[in-house]
Order: structure tokens, then sequence, then C-alpha cells
């Protein structure tokens, strides 16, 4: 064997050795939060990374002190509206962006990527105002109108709409097609995997939105599940066993639906990238 056929084998069993080190930091702590969950507050702090039979007692505990099942329909409810609401009015901004390009569509486009510079909690006081002038405390629609339209998201669908064949387009007005039409008859199915994973984006960003819920949700009515997880550490004694619970109900949602869409995640990325 070659001194250069060594050094590419060896290059190669490092890069592997790299990967599988960091895919098991990545992993970890996933893998020690549900972990936790089966064991008691006491096997928790001793670092005990083997699961007990404690899981049931957990749960039973988490639904003694805490509303679950309220927080899950709350945060479903939520993360639905802003998965679906976001992904209509960014879609159609990003083809629109894209397709009816000139020079004022850009300026505007440049506007909202300087946006994203600005941190949410400098925007949180003055929208609160608003919003409670507006009467939308503790409503669906207060949680879902911050979050219905982000540059990233219409960022991700112009940069994937560039490979959407313009003669399609050209065909489709000949053949009759409005512009509305074209979008939801031939784009919106081409682009399935960009919508997958925008909807990834979408639904882990909502799920796990803690501030703003927080301060605008005012009642135990309203309560999410990342409200409900926060509850379970501001008591005295805090039993680590039952927010491990709490904690694994709460991550459980967004890794099943990274799970059945990670490959159309994967490839609207890398479609976006290009």
């Amino acid at each position: 064997m070659t001194s250069s056929a060594t050094g590419e084998k060896i290059k190669r069993v490092l890069m592997y050795a790299f990967l599988v080190i960091m895919s098991f930091i990545s992993v970890f702590p996933l893998y020690w939060c549900f972990v936790s969950a089966f064991n008691t507050s006491q096997e928790v702090l001793g670092g005990k990374l083997v699961p007990g039979g404690h899981l049931a007692e957990n749960i039973q505990h988490l639904m003694e002190q805490q509303q679950v099942f309220t927080a899950l329909k709350n945060s479903f409810v939520n993360t639905l509206l802003v998965v679906v609401l976001s992904l209509t009015c960014c879609s159609l901004a990003g083809y629109g962006f894209e397709i009816y390009h000139d020079k004022w569509k850009d300026r505007v486009l440049g506007i909202l990527m300087l946006s994203m510079m600005v941190p949410f909690v400098a925007l949180m006081v003055p929208m609160f105002q608003m919003f409670s002038a507006m009467g939308l405390l503790n409503k669906y629609i207060g949680f879902v109108l911050p979050s219905i339209s982000t540059p990233f998201l219409i960022m991700l669908f112009r940069s994937n709409a560039r490979a959407f064949p313009k003669e399609i387009i050209e065909a489709a007005r000949v053949d009759g097609l409005n512009e509305i039409q074209i979008f939801f008859r031939m784009f919106v199915p081409t682009m399935r995997p960009t919508y997958a994973a925008a909807a990834t984006i979408t639904f882990m960003n909502s799920w796990n939105s803690f501030l703003w819920p927080r301060v605008i949700m005012k009642t135990n009515e309203s309560i999410t599940m990342p409200m409900l997880v926060n509850n379970l550490t501001t008591g005295y004694i805090i039993d680590y066993g039952v927010v491990m619970a709490g904690v694994t109900i709460c991550t459980l949602p967004t890794v099943i639906i990274f799970f059945f869409l990670q490959k159309s995640f994967t490839e609207a990325i890398a479609g976006s990238v290009k």
C-alpha cells in the first residue's frame, strides 16, 4: 500500500471518529433527559445513566402538580396555527420576491434581513402594549401574530424558488391559469421538501417558545408546555424526576416531527444552499 493511500485511510478513520464523537456529544443530553424521567430525584442528582422503574410515579406526580393536558392542548393549537399561517405567508412572500423580481423588492427584502438584527426583547414591550390595547392577551391570535412571517423562512422559500422553472410559469399562463392557481397547483406541490423543512423549523420554534407566551398568556388556562416545565423548577424543593418527565413530554413532539421529516428537511436545506 502506498503512503498516499495510507494517509487517505488514516484521514478517513479520523474523520469518522470525529463524527462519532460529535454525534455522541449531541445525542447524550437527549438520552440523559429521557433516562432521568425513569429515575427518582436522588438518582438524577447522583448521575444515574440507566433507566429505573419510576416513570409512572413521576408522571403521576406531574399530573397532580400541573395541568398537563391543558398545556399540551394549548401548545398544539398555538403551534399548528403558527405553522399553517407562517408557511402560507412566507411561501407566498418568497415566491413573489423571486418570480416577480425587481430592484424595489430587493430593497424591501434588505429591510427584512436588517430586521433580523433586532433582538426580540427590544420589541417585546411595545408589542405587549399594542396587543394589550387590542385586547389580545390570553388569546391564540396574540401568540400567533408575531410569528406568522419571519425573514428566515421568506429567504428559504425564495432561495428554493430559484430552482422552479420559469418556463412552466409561462406555459401555465398561456394555458389560462392565473397567478394564484399557478402558485397553489404548480409551485406548492413542487416545493414539498421546502415546506417540510419550513414546517419542521416553525414547529420547533413555536413549540419551544417561552418568552412571548410567558408575557402575553396570563392565566393558568393558557399555559403552554415550556411554561409548565418552568413552573416545575420554581418551588423550594425540586423533584428532578418529575422535571425530567415534564421535559421528556415537552421534547417528544419535536423529536417525532424531525424524525419523520428529516429527509425532506435535508433536501430543502441543501437546495437552498445551492
